[in-house]
């Protein structure tokens, strides 16, 4: 089974394509390289030991994309491809619903011309919006705080639209909480270009002296160190959880979301002790004010990915610190 990755040299891409080629599949890969590189992708050969075609391409790029369903003969997608960043979504609304939704109907229509009619979408947890209480379920309403979680949402209505226009699409919607982490060969994680968006790749520049501090929004939250609580999973669990999604995806009915999470939330502050014990590195934060838009507790419940996919979590937050000071050291 041929799988196209769309975004195969991002952060979860890359860790996905590892797991993909390992369990049997072949693999096309798609990437601009906005917030990657093509080195990512050479990395990937050496641990897998296996080659395989890749395009750098823009989803926006209809003809540069569609040279891709003529020259391979894909089976299935995996999509990742997309502009991910939330503060920058709310100040660069046109970019991201331009990027995200018309590069997705770009993929979408091409699918359907080639007839390939499986799909795995990297969606996130971002569509539960400020007004759910955690543990988060998959039938629970859904609404969104910023352009990027919304471009996740309308995607997500139009695969449920388009499945119920025709009845050959088989969907499913992976609903990521916090992916941190990074290969256990160090040699592959979350390095993104310019200053990062997430909080594991700040604490990891904080601990090597290349920022001076991490601003932690907000510390009057009703949580147990008043600081936010997050769903953290290990971004190798999180590519198991495609294969097992890709797996399903024959028996699933339209479009289905399923919540890849570890169920468990840890506070910012306990994300940091957890890394200062990995790396035995002191890092320094300061308390700013919350952020707009941030909510207090976000954590999943993972009993549909249980039960139907048969896959959970199994890193613990130790584990993912451990590794991600594992790939920081590998970085000189």
């Amino acid at each position: 089974m041929r799988v196209l990755v769309t975004g195969g040299a991002g952060y979860i891409g890359s860790h996905t394509c590892i797991e993909l080629l390992n369990s049997g599949y072949d693999i096309v890969v798609m990437d601009n390289y906005s917030n990657s590189s093509p080195e990512v992708l050479k990395i990937v050969e050496k641990l897998t030991g296996k080659t395989f075609p890749a395009y750098e391409c823009d989803m926006l790029d209809y003809n540069g994309f569609e040279k891709i369903f003529n020259e391979n003969q894909i089976d299935a997608v995996i999509h990742f491809a997309g502009l991910k960043a939330v503060g920058e979504s709310v100040e660069k609304p046109l970019e991201y619903y331009n990027n995200n939704l018309v590069g997705t109907i770009n993929l979408l229509k091409l699918m359907k011309k080639h007839e390939v009619y499986k799909l795995v979408f990297s969606s996130s947890a971002t569509v539960y919006g400020m007004n759910n209480k955690a543990p988060f379920k998959e039938d629970m309403p859904l609404s969104t705080t910023n352009p990027y979680g919304t471009t996740k949402l309308m995607i997500e209505n139009i695969l449920r639209d388009l499945c119920f226009a025709d009845k050959n699409f088989k969907v499913a919607l992976l609903r990521y909480f916090n992916p941190i982490g990074a290969h256990q060969s160090g040699l592959i994680g979350e390095n993104p270009n310019g200053i990062p968006n997430n909080l594991m790749p700040y604490i990891m520049k904080v601990a090597i002296g290349k920022l001076e501090c991490l601003s932690v929004y907000g510390n009057d939250y009703p949580t147990p160190d008043g600081t936010g609580v997050r769903d953290y999973i290990h971004v190798c669990d999180l590519a198991t959880g495609h294969i097992k999604a890709l797996e399903k995806l024959p028996h699933i009915d339209g479009a289905k979301a399923y919540n890849l999470g570890t169920g468990k939330g840890s506070s910012v502050l306990d994300v940091v002790k957890a890394f200062e014990k990995a790396s035995g590195k002191k890092v320094n934060y300061k308390i700013a004010p919350r952020r707009a838009g941030d909510i207090a507790t976000c954590f999943a419940d993972v009993s549909r990915a249980k039960n139907e996919l048969n896959w959970e979590a199994k890193y613990t937050l130790d584990d993912m610190c451990r590794d991600n000071w594992n790939f920081i050291k590998n970085q000189g």
